[in-house]
């Protein structure tokens, strides 16, 4: 299994994930803005129907998911160096809901997803302000997303993300914190700098998931850890 992370994750939190699989660490130049440059779900959006990748991905990571045979498709529209470029990728999807941008997402994403239940929301930074959960429940970091998930009766816990370092940045997003693999949530720092600590960890629970805190210090987006099974 691949772990791709952002090449700036903290080298104890890479430490401990190298574990679990072969990491790859994930980093780009001139492309994007330096804070999400080497961020995993500016550039991958994982969906059932296999991996869309950004067409301006660096060659090297393209050569090594062909090297390790990971299905992938290439998108229409380039990552750039600005917002809403930048969100092109940062949709979400699963075997029953993609939820995203439809102004901001590329195209693709929608084309090879024909079965999902498409949720149409506001915030182009999806897959970074949401998790989502094997049971069909969410955290978000996002008032918006919140507000459209429990409109349609899912059930959606928000966590304050004041906490969540990005550097460059007032704080980051829930989501980007994440990355979940299984029966496993690996969250890239400690939970209890939430206030809602004790609501993320019952909610999680709930779900039947196993919460791997990868490091001891403050909650840092790095992006969103993403697993691809070869």
């Amino acid at each position: 299994m691949l772990i791709l992370l952002d090449a700036k994750m903290p080298a104890e939190a890479k430490e401990k994930l190298a574990a679990f699989g072969e990491i790859v660490e994930f980093e780009t130049n001139g492309i994007t803005y330096d804070a999400i440059s080497g961020h995993p779900d500016i550039f991958f959006c994982p969906t059932p129907s296999g991996l869309i990748v950004a067409p301006n991905l660096p060659e090297k990571y393209a050569t090594i998911l062909n090297q390790r045979g990971i299905r992938h498709t290439a998108g229409l529209l380039p990552v750039g160096m600005y917002y809403p470029q930048s969100a092109r990728y940062n949709a979400f999807a699963n075997s029953k809901y993609l939820i995203y941008n439809s102004d901001i997402s590329d195209p693709t994403i929608l084309k090879h997803n024909p079965e999902s239940e498409n949720i149409c929301i506001m915030q182009g930074y999806t897959r970074c302000s949401l998790l989502a959960l094997p049971n069909h429940t969410f955290i978000t970091s996002d008032r918006g997303i919140e507000k459209t998930l429990k409109l349609k009766n899912l059930e959606t816990l928000f966590v304050d993300p004041s906490c969540i370092k990005l550097p460059g940045f007032e704080h980051g997003f829930f989501g980007g914190v994440c990355g979940l693999f299984k029966d496993k949530l690996f969250v890239c720092g400690n939970l209890s700098y939430f206030k809602e600590e004790q609501q993320i960890r019952e909610f999680v629970s709930r779900a039947g998931i196993e919460i791997i805190e990868l490091y001891d210090g403050q909650p840092v987006d790095i992006g969103t850890i993403i697993f691809l099974d070869e």
